[in-house]
């Protein structure tokens, strides 16, 4: 199906944004047996030309949305430039915010620096005398189908390729019947966060965290309830599929895999990479949750949502952020009691940036499109935003007189501009106007040539 107009014009727009973002476009590599000419560029690296944006030309350009009444009386506006590598403007960051979803570029940036973009999570089946065990590594996106799109983004490894691959090898061991176990103790601690509201897990919002789950552990579709035990959903998902495959597997209960045992089956995650693109592009709380968690085990701080926060403060130190102000209650931002300066919110985008930092760049990569696709697919569209159209790329966060924006523009100049935007004080009745405030004010900055 052929794609809107807007939508191929945001495309158009896009390119031209991450164009040079972080050292230019390619040429084709050259044949060294042909000894032809390279390949023109795709797209001409993006160039920082004329003067810098200064914190006079800034105000000036922001001065109609900040005096909005629908932003309360706790907003505030983070600007950095990234081509020139120093603050520019800031008003309102004397104390910190409710980030919301903007919380994910903490964890997801830190995911990325403690573990590094191409490492996978494993689900594998093992077995010790008559019995198998399945072990749970923490997939986000573990499926209990294999997806019919094999396209689809980011990939997905499934219980059902699990399950063919384990039957396979028991049937040429000759074996066609086995006691099921399952193992979920790479994460400890509580499932579910304290400082959550007690609504997010019965009506979906959110997940008991699970190094071992499926559909991160919906009983159907959507933002639908979830398992009480998500692991034990997992396993009896997994019997059912070697079950139809002619292994029968019984007695299901929680055990730890002994640490020498035979590994029969495996399926990988999608890289690491492309679930930070997921989780911020489509704003997963569960997956944000789970990376948290990672980041724990990778910090050799565990696997409890405790361990999470500590190597979260730890690694986001090691970038260079300070966060001595800063207050960390979970990964996904659900949590009201977060509270962030707006510098650390934009300073997850950029380090990101930064030419030493390759390992970070699917943080930038992953950020939702102004106007185009996933949570900034249905924004930009109001008076005063057209600028930010296909320009803007940036996290979006939303809870009750919540709002917040972080991510980065090119202005007119060329110049790379990290924000972070936010207030917490909304009024509820306010919402969408605070909302489309934010957007003018991410979208004037790609209008300043300031």
């Amino acid at each position: 199906m052929a794609r809107p107009p807007r939508a191929v014009f945001v495309t158009l727009l896009t390119a031209g944004v991450l164009a040079g973002l972080v050292g230019g476009a390619q040429a084709a590599p050259v044949s060294s047996q042909s000894g032809t000419a390279a390949a023109p560029l795709v797209l001409e690296p993006a160039k920082t030309e004329g003067a810098a944006p200064t914190a006079a030309g800034v105000q000036r350009a922001l001065a109609a949305v900040l005096k909005d009444p629908s932003l309360g009386k706790h907003f505030g506006i983070y600007v950095y430039d990234a081509s020139r590598g120093k603050p520019v403007f800031s008003v309102g960051t004397a104390r910190p915010f409710v980030p919301a979803s903007t919380m994910k570029l903490l964890t997801t940036v830190s995911a990325l620096e403690a573990l590094g973009p191409d490492h996978r999570f494993t689900t594998k089946v093992v077995r010790s005398g008559s019995s198998i065990v399945l072990v749970g590594g923490g997939d986000p996106l573990l499926v209990t189908k294999r997806p019919k799109d094999p396209l689809a983004f980011p990939a997905r490894a499934s219980l059902q390729d699990l399950a063919a691959s384990t039957a396979k090898a028991l049937r040429a061991a000759g074996v066609a019947s086995v006691t099921l176990g399952y193992d979920a103790s790479l994460f400890t601690g509580p499932a579910a966060n304290a400082k959550w509201e007690p609504n997010y897990l019965t009506e979906g919002i959110a997940a008991r965290t699970s190094a071992l789950w499926v559909n991160q552990g919906r009983l159907t579709p959507g933002m639908a309830k979830r398992a009480d035990s998500p692991a034990l959903a997992a396993a009896t998902a997994f019997a059912a599929e070697l079950r139809t495959l002619g292994i029968k597997a019984t007695g299901l209960k929680p055990v730890v895999a002994p640490a020498g045992a035979t590994a029969v089956a495996q399926v990988d995650s999608a890289t690491l990479g492309d679930l930070v693109e997921h989780v911020n592009l489509h704003s997963d709380n569960d997956g944000a949750e789970v990376l948290l968690r990672h980041v724990g085990l990778a910090t050799k701080n565990g696997g409890s949502y405790a361990g999470g926060l500590a190597g979260l403060r730890a690694t986001l130190t090691k970038l260079g952020l300070d966060v001595s102000k800063a207050r960390f209650e979970d990964g996904s931002g659900l949590s009201r009691t977060n509270l962030v300066p707006l510098d650390v919110l934009a300073g997850a985008v950029r380090v990101a940036t930064a030419e030493d930092k390759p390992q970070l760049r699917h943080l930038l990569t992953g950020l939702p499109v102004a106007g185009f696709n996933g949570s900034l697919e249905e924004r930009f569209a109001g008076p005063g935003t057209a600028a930010g159209t296909g320009m803007v790329r940036a996290k979006t966060g939303t809870l009750t007189s919540v709002h917040s924006l972080a991510g980065y523009v090119r202005d007119k100049a060329g110049t790379l501009l990290v924000f972070a935007v936010a207030t917490d004080s909304s009024p509820a009745a306010k919402a969408l106007d605070a909302r489309a405030a934010l957007d003018r004010a991410a979208a004037a900055l790609a209008a300043c040539g300031c």
